[in-house]
């Protein structure tokens, strides 16, 4: 099952990023930043469910002009199944309902794994472009 994720579920989306998600040079996630995203936008983050655990999730950010993927989640336990495809495809659903005309996709370089199921559903690294950061705090 596919749905928005709520701030119920922040406990489970934390848990499953410990386990599941890429972390390399990204500050500490937080139950109150998961919390301030889903307050912002509640279908900003969507989740797969199996047995009610939550096994997937990805963050789908739409500011009314540019769609953004990121912190594609697959628990271990369940990847090679077509979860990811589903929530991809959901997101791309949002976004095509939204007015979006592109999508990016965030992935780490040096994420094989997560690159092997983005370049499967139809994305290309854009090599003339690099994510510029400043923490702010």
């Amino acid at each position: 099952m596919v749905r928005p994720a709520t701030a119920s579920d922040v406990p489970a989306l934390l848990a499953l990023w410990e386990v599941a998600a890429e972390n390399d040079a990204r500050p500490a996630d937080s139950a109150a930043k998961v919390e301030l995203l889903l307050a912002r936008d509640p279908e900003a983050c969507i989740l797969a469910e199996q047995d009610g655990r939550v096994v997937a999730s990805l963050i789908s950010g739409w500011d009314g002009w540019r769609a953004h993927l990121y912190r594609l989640a697959v628990h271990p336990d369940v990847r090679r199944q077509g979860v990811g495809r589903l929530l991809i495809a959901h997101a791309e659903e949002r976004f095509r309902a939204l007015g979006a005309g592109r999508i990016d996709a965030m992935v780490l370089e040096g994420n094989d794994l997560g690159q092997t199921i983005w370049r499967a559903a139809g994305y290309v690294a854009q090599p003339e472009w690099r994510r510029w950061v400043k923490p702010l705090g």
